[in-house]
């Protein structure tokens, strides 16, 4: 499943052989603690899953929860108004347009002109359209970080720069949560439209074992720069150029688990063999398998969504009833994902989200 707003390129299905890391044996996902039947003998055969009404405890909920990613040397809203949104990634400035943002901008317009790139064309997210440079010397990329960890910054026709900074938040939540499982080194992490790699670098770099799955060959082609360049390249990543839902299923009836599962599906997306993806539609199934590979000592499970027409509830309830009556009960906590202008502290929203937590 293509993220069709944020990868360029046309996806490609293709089994990829990991090499091994230097002087270490490949790993694996731990295999899935097998159900015993009434008769004792494990249940092995597992049908497609689909959410359907659940029996049991519902977890315990939070909700509305709104959840700040701050302005930091990495990156910064510096301002924002009339549409449009000034950032900063690393030593970048940016204008990229912004809908939300109906409000006049507080900076001068002399200081929104002095931007080193500024989106123009069709500004459709589906759209594509080109950059203005300030500096001809500016290529396609330029070396960036967050919290430390390296990845190169990068123009697209989809007015995307390679990482969704908002996400920051989700991901050092989720290294807290390795960190506290006592033995980093053992923690499965599943990173569903995975996008260019930086949730999973994020977590390989706290210590876990990552398998990353997007549908863009382009955007795994990403990934591994991204990997190279933030000097990560020992690390235990799996990089698998997929369809999300042909690949959570497989990993079902081989039995496997995984102790965080990130997922930020796209509203609209097709596969490498031409599935096509409806957030509204598939996106229960998807749950109901990813509940499916929860692991005993599961820690997390954390859904995005950028669906503008969708409530926060809608993605809120989904989540309840996926956990229902797993064990432990957990927490789910939804919200919006926002972004405070340094300006005048103005928020903007960039998402929905919703998270299932072990507490």
């Amino acid at each position: 499943m293509v993220k069709s707003s944020r990868n360029s390129g046309s996806p490609a299905h293709a089994k990829r052989k990991r090499p091994d890391r230097a002087g270490k044996a490949p790993f694996r996902p731990k295999p899935k603690h097998a159900k015993p039947t009434a008769s004792g003998r494990a249940q092995t055969d597992i049908a497609r899953p689909q959410l359907s009404k659940t029996s049991g405890q519902r977890p315990k909920e939070q909700v509305p929860a709104i959840i700040k990613t701050d302005n930091d040397d990495d990156f910064a809203l510096i301002d924002s108004g009339h549409g449009q949104k000034l950032e900063r990634y690393g030593p970048v400035t940016i204008v990229r347009p912004e809908g939300q943002a109906v409000w006049p901008p507080c900076r001068s317009r002399k200081e929104w002109e002095k931007a080193d790139a500024v989106f123009t064309g069709d500004v459709d997210e589906e759209g594509a359209g080109r950059w203005r440079k300030s500096d001809p010397k500016l290529g396609e990329t330029w070396p960036t970080a967050v919290d430390g960890i390296g990845y190169f910054g990068r123009f697209t026709a989809f007015r995307h720069v390679g990482v969704f900074a908002e996400q920051a938040a989700h991901w050092r939540d989720m290294a807290n949560c390795i960190k506290s499982a006592g033995h980093p080194d053992q923690v499965r992490v599943l990173n569903l439209f995975g996008y260019t790699g930086i949730g999973s670098l994020y977590a390989a770099a706290h210590g876990a074992q990552v398998t990353h799955v997007d549908a863009s060959k382009k955007a795994i082609g990403w990934a591994r720069e991204n990997q190279q360049h933030a000097g990560l390249d020992d690390k235990p990543i799996r990089w698998i150029c997929e369809d999300a839902m042909k690949f959570v299923e497989r990993e079902g009836r081989r039995g496997n688990s995984y102790d965080i599962i990130l997922l930020d599906p796209p509203v609209y997306g097709r596969g490498p063999n031409g599935e096509v993806w409806q957030l509204f539609d598939d996106l229960p199934a998807l749950m109901a398998a990813c509940r499916a590979l929860l692991s005993r000592e599961a820690l997390m499970m954390t859904l995005t969504a950028y669906a503008i027409r969708s409530s926060m509830f809608a993605i809120h309830e989904i989540m309840m009833e996926t956990m229902t009556g797993f064990d432990p009960v957990g927490v789910v906590t939804s919200g919006e994902l926002i972004l405070e202008d340094q300006s005048a502290g103005r928020k903007l929203s960039s998402s929905m989200y919703s998270r299932w937590s072990r507490t």
